[in-house]
């Protein structure tokens, strides 16, 4: 983090309002297990302002409303909170109105994207008094998310490759070739991420680990480049039958769709499901097949892919 900081920034922040914009992600992508993200053009939308009274005024609008605490333990204000320490600034009394669609506890990425909105938010709040980096916004967001797989696609848009090193984690963008059509099917219920990565064994088949290898660099390929790879760059031995018995719905209609060719996927920790079609047919017949699935009702979301990533503007 770069800038000077004022003797007393309180009086700089005052009357300071941003709005973030931030994409859902989906996570995995088959094959990627903790590296792979992808950005989808669904978005929670947030207005936050520095109040001129101390404490935290939060109001939720769409997804979440009167499920989401409303206090400091929300999870955008902590993630400000988070920034602001870092930065080494006291955090100011704030207002935080947010307008939600992202899924909630369906594996598109909702807790990452209220994290980077929180860090993003901060980024905007303290322009010219401290600056972060791109590097310093993805740790302090895989800080608290734990793993940089969202959050990385989340902040900067696109597909992207992350990866932890001694010194932080890091992310690579990728563009996406305008061939592929994402299309995310959204069951009712919801799954814990906490369990869904509970189920996944300590180690592996070593055979299981070369397979995934290579359908990792195969996928990332047929991502950028060769769309007519992605049924076989979807391939996962690593994770997704470990914890297909926590989900059977999904494990079920992902079974359907890949038997009629479809690249489907688990969509991050599930339930949701990822098919990554190379055409617009390819969606609409996999969307059939959905509503064909008489036990669970599937919410068919048609989604491009999201180029940029978190964005903040003063409002």
């Amino acid at each position: 983090m770069t800038g000077t900081l004022v003797a007393d920034p309180s009086s700089t922040l005052a009357g300071r309002r941003v709005h973030v914009k931030v994409p859902a992600t989906s996570a995995n992508l088959g094959p990627g297990f903790d590296t792979l993200g992808l950005a989808l053009a669904q978005y929670d939308e947030l207005d936050v302002a520095v109040a001129d009274t101390p404490g935290v005024h939060v109001e939720v609008h769409g997804v979440g409303a009167g499920e989401v605490p409303l206090d400091e333990s929300h999870l955008v204000v902590r993630s400000i909170a988070h920034a602001f320490a870092r930065a080494g600034v006291p955090l100011p009394g704030l207002s935080l109105v947010a307008h939600n669609t992202i899924p909630h506890g369906r594996g598109l990425g909702s807790s990452g994207a209220a994290i980077v909105a929180g860090v993003v938010a901060a980024k905007g709040l303290l322009d010219g008094v401290v600056e972060f980096t791109s590097d310093e916004l993805l740790e302090l967001a895989t800080e608290l998310e734990g793993h940089p797989d969202n959050v990385a696609p989340a902040l900067f848009g696109g597909l992207t490759i992350a990866w932890v090193t001694p010194d932080g984690p890091r992310h690579k963008k990728l563009i996406v070739h305008r061939g592929v059509s994402p299309l995310v099917l959204v069951p009712e219920h919801e799954m814990s991420t906490a369990l869904a990565r509970s189920l996944q064994p300590e180690s592996v088949p070593h055979e299981d680990a070369v397979f995934n290898v290579s359908r990792s660099a195969l996928l990332i390929a047929a991502l950028i480049q060769s769309p007519e790879l992605l049924f076989q760059a979807t391939e996962d031995k690593l994770h997704q039958h470990y914890r297909a018995g926590a989900m059977p719905e999904t494990d079920r209609l992902i079974r359907e769709l890949r038997s009629a060719g479809h690249p489907a996927v688990v969509s991050g920790a599930g339930p949701s499901i990822l098919v990554l079609a190379s055409d617009p047919s390819e969606r609409a017949d996999a969307i059939a097949r959905a509503e064909a699935v008489a036990d669970t009702a599937w919410q068919a979301l048609p989604l491009a892919v999201d180029f940029l990533g978190a964005t903040v503007q003063p409002a």
